[in-house]
């Protein structure tokens, strides 16, 4: 099933983890450097998250398909990526994500409105800009699928430059319209990690290498 929808520019910190990335690059290169095992590890740890999330969402049922509450649901967790600072990260997240809400965006895995909020902070802090277009938004079961092509100008890598990336966000909704599941299918090498000292040439070299 689809849910047609213009497609809009959002200005936002979106699928979330660049001020992460940024502020602990310097911790992430010699701690990669030492266990060559930790990437491995970190990603089997992040699909074993989402499969659980999956798991215990499963039975969840979100707003009625096609009711007025499903269209706000949908429209309020546009809106809030759409208008995302600092401000609005700390009084607005809890309105949007529930309590126990699972989110991966690729570089981190949090449990909680709480945690999430806070690094939605962090993440406005560490970006000079950010747009986004909604390509598409498309539903299977309670999956609702947002496609996004996302521009972002970092301050602290890559600096002058806009990076351009896609990817897809899965959002499961609670019977509140509140977000539960933010999984992100994002390039986060693409996206940030080209970008890093030592770490990105290294990854484009093994790319060169395929």
């Amino acid at each position: 099933m689809h849910l047609p929808g213009p497609s809009h520019p959002s200005r936002c910190p979106l699928f979330i983890g660049l001020a992460c990335a940024l502020s602990l690059a310097s911790e992430t290169i010699p701690t990669l450097q030492a266990s060559p095992v930790t990437s491995a590890s970190l990603a089997t740890n992040a699909v074993s998250a989402f499969q659980q999330a999956m798991a215990s969402t499963a039975s969840v049922q979100g707003p009625p398909r096609g009711s007025t509450s499903e269209q706000s649901a949908i429209s309020r967790f546009e809106n809030f990526l759409a208008h995302l600072d600092e401000k609005t990260a700390r009084e607005e997240t809890e309105k949007v994500y529930a309590t126990d809400a699972f989110l991966n965006d690729t570089l981190k895995t949090l449990h909680g409105s709480a945690a999430i909020r806070d690094y939605f902070i962090k993440t406005a802090q560490g970006l000079d800009s950010m747009s986004v277009v909604f390509d598409d938004i498309a539903t299977s079961g309670h999956n609702y699928y947002f496609r996004w092509t996302m521009e972002t100008q970092m301050k602290h890598l890559a600096k002058g430059k806009t990076v351009r990336t896609i990817g897809v966000t899965l959002i499961r909704f609670d019977p509140r319209g509140r977000v539960i599941l933010h999984q992100d299918f994002w390039d986060s090498a693409q996206g940030v990690w080209d970008y890093v000292p030592l770490i990105g040439p290294s990854i484009k070299w093994i790319q060169s290498q395929l």
